[in-house]
C-alpha cells in the first residue's frame, strides 16, 4: 500500500476524471488560497458527454486530494472564486 504522500496529481486526475487517450484535459485554475496558501489546481476533462471539472488540493504531507486540508478552506476558496467571478 502506498503512503498518502505518494499520490501524484496525475494519478488522482486519472482516477477521478478517467480520461481516455483522446480526452482533452486542461488545467483551468491553479494557485494558492489567500487564507493560508494551500495549493490548488482545477482540472477539466471534456468529452462527448460534457465537461467535468474537479479541484485538487495539496496537503501538508505532500499528497493531493479532492478535499482541502480543512473544511474552513473550502469556504474561503469558494468565496474567492465568487469574488473573482463578480
Amino acid at each position: 500500500m502506498k503512503a498518502a504522500g505518494d499520490q501524484s496529481l496525475r494519478l488522482l486526475v486519472e482516477k477521478w476524471l478517467a480520461p481516455l487517450a483522446a480526452t482533452p484535459l486542461r488545467v483551468t485554475h491553479f494557485g494558492r488560497t489567500r487564507h493560508d496558501g494551500t495549493r490548488y489546481v482545477r482540472v477539466e476533462a471534456s468529452s462527448v458527454d460534457g465537461t467535468r471539472a474537479l479541484f485538487f488540493f495539496r496537503h501538508d504531507d505532500g499528497c493531493w486530494c479532492v478535499f482541502p486540508p480543512t473544511v474552513d478552506r473550502v469556504t474561503r476558496l469558494s468565496e474567492q472564486f465568487a469574488f473573482e467571478a463578480a
